[in-house]
């Protein structure tokens, strides 16, 4: 009877090291898997933030331009931030034959959203937009060189823009007025209130007597 007793004992015992390799090895490895799986998932999750991180990062470092004119192979352009007119002619394959970069500062940094016109050994003054911060071609081809005169005469005489509250776009219809000098008068305004006088201008950062002088009968206070 003792015999049977301790064999029995035996038996549940057995039974019961079964049951506990049965647990661990269905129950806990499911528990291990799903475990498995979510740290898995978060890892994937922080690539893929990593990710956008990145490619966020990498295109703000970008800026997109214009280049015409005079160059291999005009059209729109991905540059790296702080690039030169002279990187722009290089992606546009270089200069063609009659290029005329004699008054090109090649070495102007470019802005995001810059249209830049190469001329030709051809091109006459009056076609070009001179104003130290881009080169770009006549907006209006259809019109002849003395109309384009004749309408920037009748503007110039109609209406002037108010440097105290013109918008960016006004301003940078102004003759050497860029993207980045525009902002500049507008955070001058804010931080110092109103112009008082035309000649106050000349406090901006990149305006001196030269271009104060092509603006000077286009503007007001």
């Amino acid at each position: 009877m003792k015999q049977f007793d301790n064999k029995l004992k035996i038996f549940i015992l057995i039974i019961i090291i079964i049951l506990i390799g049965i647990y661990y090895f269905f129950i806990k490895k499911d528990d291990y898997t799903e475990i498995s799986n979510a740290n898995t998932l978060i890892i994937n999750e922080q690539n893929n933030e990593t990710e956008k991180t990145e490619e966020m990062n990498e295109t703000e470092e970008k800026i997109i331009i214009h280049i015409i004119g005079a160059v291999k192979n005009e059209g729109i352009y991905e540059l790296e931030i702080g690039s030169r007119i002279a990187d722009s002619i290089e992606i546009a394959g270089g200069l063609t034959e009659d290029a005329d970069i004699q008054n090109i500062n090649l070495a102007y940094i470019l802005e995001d959203g810059m249209k830049i016109y190469i001329p030709t050994k051809s091109d006459s003054p009056n076609e070009i937009i001179d104003n130290t911060e881009q080169y770009i071609y006549k907006e209006n081809t259809n019109l002849t060189i003395s109309e384009n005169q004749q309408n920037s005469d009748k503007s110039t005489k109609n209406q002037k823009v108010n440097i105290n509250t013109a918008t960016q776009a006004e301003l940078e219809t102004l003759p050497g007025i860029g993207p980045s000098t525009a902002l500049k008068i507008i955070e001058y305004r804010k931080e110092n209130g109103k112009f008082r006088c035309i000649e106050d201008i000349t406090k901006i950062k990149g305006i001196g007597e030269s271009k104060y002088n092509k603006i000077k009968d286009l503007i007001k206070v």
